[in-house]
């Protein structure tokens, strides 16, 4: 996949906090003693659920499957320590195309995987996530953008 398209979806920190609380809700009354993080975009989320469910075991399973905007081969670059439990919860940003879950399903067959932002691809994929996305709509999220200053608008005449 690449970015061909020109619908955006722009998160703010808040708002992906907001929508990751949100997550945290649907969770509770899950018995979750661990927390795997897929890195890069699950860390952020994990921290949070990791947070609001009182969950204090998080590791980290690193993955490689975009070059910025071209989707490419899954690698794994750093496994997770943590074994395979139905009391583990998996947390990644966002379920896309589902590749990255198809290989994380295989390697965690019993655990919980959730997203905050899922597409169509992805979805059936996820136990939980919070939020539909357009298959064809790129997700910016907070991490890739920097507040920037803006002229006043006489200053831009």
């Amino acid at each position: 996949m690449s970015l061909t398209t020109n619908k955006m979806f722009y998160v703010s920190w808040e708002a992906f906090h907001r929508a990751t609380k949100e997550l945290a809700k649907g969770l509770l009354n899950r018995n979750f003693d661990s927390i795997v993080a897929v890195s890069r975009g699950g860390l952020v989320p994990a921290a949070i659920l990791a947070r609001e469910l009182e969950i204090r075991v998080v590791d980290s399973i690193c993955v490689s499957s975009y070059d910025h905007d071209q989707q490419r081969e899954l690698k794994v670059l750093k496994d997770a320590a943590l074994a395979d439990s139905p009391r583990l919860l998996i947390v990644d940003d966002l379920v896309d195309t589902g590749e990255t879950a198809k290989a994380l399903r295989e390697h965690f067959p019993t655990a919980c995987f959730v997203t905050v932002y899922a597409k169509p691809q992805g979805k059936p994929l996820v136990d939980h996530y919070v939020t539909d996305i357009e298959q064809d709509t790129w997700i910016q999220l907070p991490w890739d953008m920097e507040l920037a200053y803006s002229a006043p608008l006489a200053e831009q005449k």
